[in-house]
């Protein structure tokens, strides 16, 4: 087949297009949705706990900190939910689908800085060693690879150019 026989892309129609971006990005939240939602479960418990009362000033402020920001990658992660059982038969889903993209997107960042901060009051609380922010640093460089570093790489060296 020469290459102006190739087809390129998928013969659909933008309603197709979302239904089938719908499935899966909706595939992608139930995983990081399970993942948040046990996460922030546990950090509620940590209050708690009769060592939480003993923790310095600056663990409670981490500790804190990490809750909300459990909480708001939470609500970014289930808010996709929501927003299909709102919109649904309105005839508005590529709308509905950028948007809850976006919502999916900003969960993940929410739940890179809850990770973070998680990690960095648990190391803190386990070790009061000073390599603790290096270590930190470390694992989130790994996850932004992982998350972002990887995924951009490869879209962008595998997304058709007009013209090729």
């Amino acid at each position: 087949m020469t290459a102006e026989g190739r087809r390129r892309g998928r013969d659909e129609t933008e309603e197709e297009r979302a239904d089938r971006m719908w499935g899966e990005l909706i595939q992608e939240v139930r995983v990081a949705q399970t993942g948040v939602q046990i996460l922030f479960g546990f950090l509620l418990t940590v209050v708690f706990q009769p060592k939480y009362g003993k923790l310095a000033t600056v663990d409670q402020a981490i500790y804190i900190v990490t809750v909300v920001l459990g909480a708001c990658a939470t609500g970014a992660l289930i808010g996709p939910v929501s927003l299909h059982r709102l919109v649904a038969g309105r005839r508005v889903k590529p709308q509905a689908v950028r948007l809850a993209s976006r919502m999916t997107f900003v969960g993940l960042v929410l739940l890179l800085a809850t990770m973070t901060s998680s990690l960095l009051l648990i190391l803190r609380v386990a070790t009061h060693d000073s390599y603790v922010p290096y270590l930190v640093a470390a694992v989130v460089a790994w996850y932004v690879v992982c998350w972002y570093g990887l995924p951009l790489w490869a879209r962008r060296k595998h997304t058709a150019r007009s013209g090729d």
